[in-house]
């Protein structure tokens, strides 16, 4: 692995919009499986994905939530909201009782022993970029904490009973398979109901991991299938065959 390559993802701008698009993510799975039309396609800026920022960085990188526009109103549709956003080069700003709905989650996971103990002690690095090659294709991932024998992601859930049931849905598995792979280390995430804020600790079985091993393999199957050097068929000709049970 190029320590030059990696010192230049840990630029959030390099690791997605730069240098790291040469790579495969995680955050591809979704598309090259369920819509390959969507692949590579830039998303929008979205307020889940604003917060999550928010969220991770008020844990990891606390100095850098200074810089963030907060807005105190009501909605997104008041006029002081409206200009603000007008005013600034931002597409999206936060609310000033999200963010303290935010600093609950916050407040929450590092008021817990454990979990201030698996983030705060013995750490190596926060943010830190890994790539590599999985099945004959270029990866990369960017670990929320890397602790000496494994890693943590940080999550976020509306129903930290069924984060077991939906971690599938979300990709939790092919993360898991990918970060292994990439860092050598297993991954665990601490998750934080945002209802609640009730914590949970969940660690991926093998059966788990090989679920998103299954998911990579697949994803590569259609990148080669619609993208790759000799792709056989268009992407728009795309469709769903599978078997109800």
């Amino acid at each position: 692995m190029s320590h030059q390559i990696i010192d230049i993802l840990r630029s959030d701008k390099e690791y997605y919009s730069g240098l790291g698009k040469n790579y495969l993510s995680n955050s591809d799975i979704g598309d090259l499986i369920k819509n390959p039309q969507m692949f590579g396609v830039p998303s929008e800026d979205s307020l889940p994905f604003l917060k999550g920022r928010f969220f991770h960085q008020s844990i990891l990188e606390p100095d850098k939530i200074k810089d963030y526009q907060i807005v105190d109103a009501s909605t997104r549709t008041t006029k002081i909201y409206k200009e603000t956003l007008a005013e600034s080069t931002e597409k999206i700003l936060l609310l000033q009782k999200e963010v303290d709905e935010i600093k609950l989650w916050v407040d929450a996971m590092k008021s817990n022993m454990d979990f201030f103990n698996m983030i705060y002690t013995d750490y190596e690095s926060y943010e830190e970029p890994a790539v590599g090659e999985i099945h004959g294709k270029q990866w990369k991932g960017k670990a929320d904490i890397v602790k000496p024998d494994y890693l943590i992601d940080l999550k976020t859930t509306r129903e930290i009973n069924g984060f077991k049931w939906n971690a599938k849905k979300y990709n939790y598995d092919s993360q898991a398979y990918i970060y292994q792979e990439l860092f050598g280390k297993p991954l665990y995430f601490l998750a934080v109901d945002k209802e609640t804020c009730q914590l949970g600790l969940f660690r991926p079985s093998e059966s788990f991991l090989k679920s998103g091993e299954s998911k990579v393999i697949q994803a590569i199957e259609n990148y080669d299938k619609f993208f790759g050097k000799e792709a056989t068929q268009r992407v728009e000709d795309f469709y769903f065959d599978e078997v109800l049970d």
